[in-house]
């Protein structure tokens, strides 16, 4: 007999996570709950299984319940679930946030019902899209045993790769994401607004980085981040390090800011990377820690 999932918020993620699932027949969709009637219509028709209902009190019963409203309303939605009386012993209750950890829904929920967090690392900004790419997502998983046992085997014959994760520092896992992906963007700014500091127009700027950006990446996950990393920190060079720090401190403290505390964890790379003489990287280690006067 098929798992049943119901679905309780039938926006990007919910929607895009039960099509997937009911196209590789995971699950069974249920029945699907949103904000208003037609957003849950919506969602259905988007799924292409599952009934809208307009209400909690609606809903049926089911094995899963994947909660994937707005961050800031999972805890309200799984007290709510836990208030209908619809939970029953054996069910399942997981939510797909990366922020929040599935302790927070246990609080929610109490022991009516096993819990866990399942969080795709992938965006869901075009869901048609995101189910069609959804083969070799990443997902980080967390919760109870009993909930992984039916939510893992789910995931990966939807086509995922689960990897546990300590839920105790779930904080620090979505922030390093934060720092791969948007701060990563952030970075790129950062570089644009240099490049034109020095003369380039914006889109000069994105154009000469383009090439020395896909070439680091490439790099970086083909090599590794000790081998891939390049430039004066690797060779040592000092004096190039300093000259840097101070026109960057003269122009925009925030961005020498910046240079500065990510050429610490350069240094570090330098060091493993073990070419550059260690006197020179303990030198620009010094530089890169000065306070300004």
């Amino acid at each position: 007999m098929a798992i049943v999932l119901n679905v309780i918020g039938g926006g990007r993620a919910g929607r895009t996570l039960a099509r997937v699932f009911a196209l590789r027949g995971a699950f069974a969709i249920g029945d699907v709950f949103d904000s208003t009637p037609v957003a849950g219509a919506a969602a259905v028709a988007f799924i292409g299984s599952g009934r809208a209902v307009g209400a909690l009190a609606d809903m049926r019963s089911a094995d899963v319940w994947m909660l994937t409203p707005p961050d800031d309303q999972i805890v309200a939605s799984g007290q709510a679930l836990a208030a209908s009386g619809l939970l029953k012993p054996g069910n399942v209750v997981f939510h797909c946030s990366g922020a929040l950890p599935s302790r927070d829904l246990a609080a929610a929920v109490g022991s009516s019902a096993a819990v866990a967090s399942m969080h795709p690392l992938k965006s869901f900004a075009d869901p048609a899209l995101a189910a069609q790419t959804f083969d070799g997502t990443y997902c980080a998983a967390e919760g109870d045993a009993a909930a992984l046992a039916v939510l893992k085997p789910a995931f990966e014959a939807a086509g995922a790769r689960v990897s546990e994760i300590d839920p105790e520092f779930k904080t620090i896992y979505h922030a390093a994401s934060v720092i791969v992906c948007n701060y990563l963007t952030a970075l790129l700014e950062t570089g644009i607004r240099s490049y034109e500091k020095s003369g380039f127009k914006r889109d000069e700027a994105l154009h000469v980085m383009e090439p020395l950006v896909r070439e680091t990446l490439d790099n970086v996950f083909r090599l590794g981040t000790v081998d891939a990393l390049t430039g004066p920190i690797a060779r040592g060079d000092h004096a190039v390090v300093a000259r840097q720090v101070d026109a960057l401190a003269a122009w925009d403290p925030r961005v020498a800011e910046i240079y500065k505390q990510l050429g610490a964890v350069a240094v570090e790379l330098a060091r493993a990377q073990g070419s550059a003489d260690p006197k020179a990287l303990a030198a620009i280690e010094r530089t890169l820690a000065a306070k300004k006067q």
